[in-house]
């Protein structure tokens, strides 16, 4: 499609309606949201000021963002602070235009201090029901299980999720690659498959190409968190594109966790242009510098990416999102309209 306006990239891209895939929900805690909700609930943080906070977003690598991101969710005590959390989000979502989100929800992380799933869930379904009404934003959840715990543990969560099967639409899992391969989670994935669970797995961040594979084979996932080392093997490369395996990539998160050094060394508009299902998202925003927009618009400024481009990774994302197929069509349709009238 040839696509010709005078409105610049930015606000070509905000007329768009998009779909974001990749979003820890955890990760969307706000500086000023942290150092409130710690006074609230009487919580010590090692900063007492919202550029403190910011400033310690610089990160080595996962793991001392990992230890950044449960610290930060420490802070998260009763039903009103999810629903803040939540709501948060939600109203960003509303302010950029993503009409659909697939949100990962990580209960394993409040569970050590003491909160329940029931007052997890009360607090963001709260808020998933106020967007849903107010303006018709379209949410589906995703329980994503920590990998650096034992796939009992991560067994007793999903039992727990039980109650609350009709909110989540897939399974999903996060947190450190190293030492921690998809086979882990074997016997786990069947038994959220034989519940009615779709799947998806973080795979080729920091891990190898190889836990791609695995995830594919062993765990039988639907789509690729990351994935951008996929690069590494040919076989592979091969197989996501005549399969149409999604990649939900978060470029933003990629160079701040150093899985590239720079943006101009993103490869993820080479896997576009090769074929790849790709989508655009955003990780964990509050963390890593910019929710769904910006990661759309930091690859416009340092990897040249054309309207053309981005049209089609945000194509690809209500391809790739669990949406049915009609709700899909009619994103898409929506998505063409406002193409042609910008």
């Amino acid at each position: 499609m040839q696509i010709e306006s005078q409105k610049t990239f930015s606000e070509w891209l905000s007329d768009l309606p998009k779909a974001e895939l990749h979003l820890h929900i955890d990760g969307t805690l706000q500086a000023h949201r942290l150092l409130s909700l710690a006074k609230k609930n009487d919580i010590a943080l090692p900063y007492s000021t919202q550029e403190q906070v910011e400033a310690a977003y610089q990160f080595e690598n996962l793991q001392s963002f990992l230890d950044l991101y449960y610290l930060g969710a420490s802070v998260l005590i009763d039903e009103s602070d999810f629903y803040h959390l939540m709501m948060d989000y939600l109203l960003k979502c509303k302010e950029q235009n993503i009409v659909h989100a697939e949100i990962m929800i990580e209960p394993q992380t409040y569970a050590p201090n003491g909160v329940s799933f029931v007052t997890m869930m009360r607090g963001f379904d709260r808020a998933i029901e106020q967007a849903q009404q107010e303006w018709g934003q379209s949410v589906a959840l995703i329980l994503s299980f920590l990998r650096h715990l034992d796939e009992d543990q991560c067994l007793e969560t999903l039992e727990q999720a039980r109650a609350f099967k009709q909110s989540f639409v897939a399974i999903g899992l996060a947190s450190a690659e190293r030492d921690n391969p998809p086979a882990k989670f074997a016997r786990l994935y069947r038994a959220a498959q034989s519940q009615g669970y779709r799947t998806t797995a973080h795979a080729g961040e920091e891990g190898p190409a190889n836990f791609i594979w695995d995830s594919l084979r062993v765990l039988n996932v639907e789509r690729i968190d990351h994935g951008v080392r996929c690069v590494d093997d040919t076989a592979l490369l091969n197989h996501l594109i005549k399969q149409q395996v999604a990649l939900t990539v978060c470029p933003l998160s990629n160079t701040k966790l150093c899985v590239f050094d720079d943006m101009s060394q993103h490869n993820i508009l080479d896997l576009l242009d090769r074929g790849l299902l790709v989508t655009v998202n955003s990780d964990d925003p509050a963390y890593f510098g910019g929710y769904l927009n910006e990661n759309f618009l930091t690859l416009h400024e340092h990897l040249s990416m054309t309207r053309e481009q981005a049209l089609r990774l945000v194509e690809n994302s209500f391809k790739a999102s669990f949406l049915n197929d009609g709700d899909k069509v009619r994103y898409l349709e929506e998505l063409s309209q406002a193409a042609k009238a910008s």
